[in-house]
């Protein structure tokens, strides 16, 4: 059944013959193990001993935990006046040290496509890996063009990309805990590996982290896929990209003190307050009002913005989003002093602590109560 998902995701996304990968617990898995591949490709191959990758600043987070699980520097780069990453800067970051680029298809913060065709030239220019993470946009990207939506190309089609991570368990909508690591070629991928002969209680080799793994997600993720059908995802895609690419149109055209983010194009759809917005319009606020009628939409930070990310679930909802934001923010604009807590207190009170460090202390602790029984 894994071997059969794989190969099915790899066909979707344009992979050659030889294309390869493994199923893995979710998205942070996939990256954790195109991360590790390359470093030890790096290290086998060119003897990079201070291994370095060169992202976008509005890459997923787990490329940070790879960063700090594996030792490998970790240099973000900031975005262009597009809201996708400055090709000039990445050029200019990659160093004999650089064991990989990445970019997303689309980002979590803004739902926006990096330019994967100019990162794609860099890696060829130089020779080194090239990873799309895709775990966001999912089977919507598999399906977007053959529904009737331009996008740049982003996957196996660009020659510089060498692998890919796509969750099963978003928009494949199969049982959480299952995504695809894809890579151009096998050479990768046996890097991904983990093998020690030499054990007392045998040969032991996994093929990513997990030593146990779960056969019933497994066995559901390959149900899923075969219940949906090319036509079920289709459908799908057609019905959810066709609603957040509204909801961006009608933002822009019907509410001018929000500022939608870039051009989204796939299911996310990011906004912030305009440059013209009253200076006491707290984005923030405004998505604490929209939890009041019901929604539940993301909080971000850097700058302070929120997000919606359509599902099925959104679908057919798009008046009654709008009637509620512009309600939303009517009652941020008019009566601020109701919000002084739940998102907009929070990040407010965050950006205050000039140390971050403290920040982080507080969240660890909060992971402390959350683990105790």
């Amino acid at each position: 059944m894994e071997a059969e998902i794989v190969q099915m995701v790899v066909r979707m996304f344009h992979g050659e013959p030889d294309g390869c990968g493994a199923l893995t617990s979710g998205g942070t898995e996939s990256i954790l193990m195109a991360c590790k591949a390359y470093r030890e490709l790096a290290r086998t191959e060119r003897g990079v001993t201070e291994p370095e990758m060169v992202v976008p600043e509005t890459i997923h987070a787990a490329f940070d935990k790879a960063a700090h699980y594996f030792s490998i520097k970790i240099i973000k780069i900031p975005l262009g006046d597009d809201s996708r990453v400055r090709l000039d800067l990445v050029k200019r970051a990659i160093t004999k040290n650089t064991i990989m680029i990445a970019g997303s298809a689309p980002n979590f913060p803004h739902g926006i496509i990096d330019d994967l065709r100019g990162l794609s030239q860099l890696a060829v220019a130089h020779k080194i890996p090239m990873h799309v993470d895709c775990c966001l946009g999912s089977f919507l990207m598999a399906f977007i063009e053959e529904a009737g939506f331009e996008v740049p190309l982003f996957d196996f089609r660009l020659p510089g990309v060498t692998s890919m991570s796509v969750d099963t368990h978003k928009y494949g909508f199969a049982p959480k805990g299952s995504s695809v690591i894809m890579y151009r070629n096998k050479a990768y991928r046996k890097h991904q590996y983990f093998v020690e002969p030499n054990w007392m209680g045998g040969i032991y080799a996994s093929p990513s982290i997990a030593g146990s793994r779960p056969g019933a997600l497994i066995a559901g993720c390959w149900a899923t896929m075969m219940s949906m059908g090319r036509s079920g995802y289709l459908d799908a895609t057609k019905k959810i990209v066709g609603t957040a690419r509204e909801i961006a149109q009608r933002i822009r055209g019907e509410i001018p003190v929000l500022e939608v983010i870039g051009n989204p194009l796939v299911s996310v759809v990011a906004f912030r307050a305009s440059r013209t917005a009253p200076s006491h319009l707290n984005v923030l606020a405004v998505n604490d009002a929209m939890s009041q009628h019901g929604w539940n939409l993301n909080a971000l930070q850097y700058p302070a913005a929120v997000h919606i990310a359509c599902t099925l679930l959104t679908v057919g909802k798009v008046d009654q989003f709008m009637a509620d934001l512009k309600d939303a923010v009517e009652a941020v604009l008019h009566h601020p002093e109701q919000f002084t807590n739940g998102s907009a207190a929070m990040y407010g009170m965050a950006a205050a602590v000039p140390d971050r460090s403290i920040v982080n202390d507080i969240v660890v602790g909060y992971l402390d109560l959350c683990l105790e029984p």
